[in-house]
């Protein structure tokens, strides 16, 4: 686990050619197809290499889900396990990684950033706008609200923007039975603040270069992909969708998906933080990959390297 940019997929690859592990996708934005640049996706080689489970697994016009993550990863784990190796999951969306342990009968705290970005776009567009939405999205939890009660109408929507689920579904869902994988959980992140933003911004400056804007172009062309779909409010893609309609420049454009990058960075910490049992790893240092290594054998202990670790 980590938050975006700290290294994650590299860490992933380098891992399954010294362990016998196979890799399962923990991105909230890396299952829709077409949003390849701009979600950072390992390209084609390096998943020819390393595959990737959980990526490309369904169309922009769709909204992926929590509780649909849940079912797709215990059924590649069981595959992992079934085939002597063992499940190796990684990603940035730290609320899948929490659903899977310990299910989705709790809705998600509130978020000040997440709230905000929804009140400021209320007070451009107008709530009976975002109340449209939220019937388009989730017409079970609409019914239930009145048009003007902007607070509820505001939960709602930062449930979807947190979860990928709608608030209807995280009610009724029941709460699994217990995770039957013993767990070794890594973060790594860069340990200075600072190095975390440079790579940040490094990265979408490549991202720019390799053609993300033309890749967005595509998506948001698109009649079929609803507005306010998940996909498009992915972070960049929200933005770069803000530069097509010219309400901001293209100068602004960059300015804001860092900065919204490193709103998102600054959140996914914020969970790691509150994650028990999490063993932390510097991603700067040249040795980190050994030190995981290291750990994840005497974690599991040189016995039980290979097969599934059930409690």
């Amino acid at each position: 686990m980590g938050p975006t940019g700290s290294g994650k997929t590299e860490a992933a690859v380098n891992l399954r050619s010294l362990l016998p592990v196979e890799i399962i996708s923990v991105d909230a934005a890396q299952v829709y197809r077409g949003l390849d640049i701009g979600t950072a996706k390992p390209s084609l080689v390096i998943r020819a290499c390393a595959p990737h489970r959980l990526i490309d697994i369904c169309d922009p016009a769709e909204t992926y889900s929590a509780a649909r993550f849940c079912e797709d990863a215990l059924r590649e784990m069981a595959s992992i396990t079934a085939a002597g190796r063992i499940p190796l999951l990684v990603g940035g969306t730290i609320f899948y990684f929490h659903a899977l342990e310990y299910g989705l009968s709790e809705l998600p705290q509130a978020d000040p950033e997440v709230r905000r970005r929804i009140a400021e776009e209320a007070g451009r567009v107008g709530w009976d706008l975002l109340y449209e939405r939220l019937e388009c999205l989730d017409p079970a939890s609409a019914a239930a609200i009145h048009p003007r009660d902007r607070q509820r109408i505001q939960r709602a929507l930062e449930v979807i923007e947190l979860t990928g689920q709608v608030v209807s579904e995280l009610k009724r869902h029941d709460v699994p039975d217990p995770l039957s994988y013993r767990l070794v959980k890594l973060a790594i992140t860069p340990k200075a603040r600072a190095d975390l933003h440079a790579r940040i911004e490094h990265r979408f400056a490549q991202m720019l270069n390799e053609g993300f804007v033309e890749e967005a172009r595509v998506l948001f062309a698109r009649t079929d992909i609803p507005v306010g779909a998940p996909a498009l409010r992915t972070v960049g893609y929200r933005q770069a969708g803000e530069y097509f309609t010219g309400k901001i420049s293209y100068n602004k454009m960059i300015i804001h998906v860092n900065a919204a990058t490193r709103q998102l960075a600054k959140r996914q910490l914020t969970w790691l933080r509150h994650y028990d049992g999490v063993q932390w790893f510097d991603s700067d240092s040249k040795d980190f990959v050994d030190e995981i290594t290291s750990f994840v054998r005497q974690s599991l202990g040189a016995q039980r390297i290979i097969g599934p670790v059930v409690k």
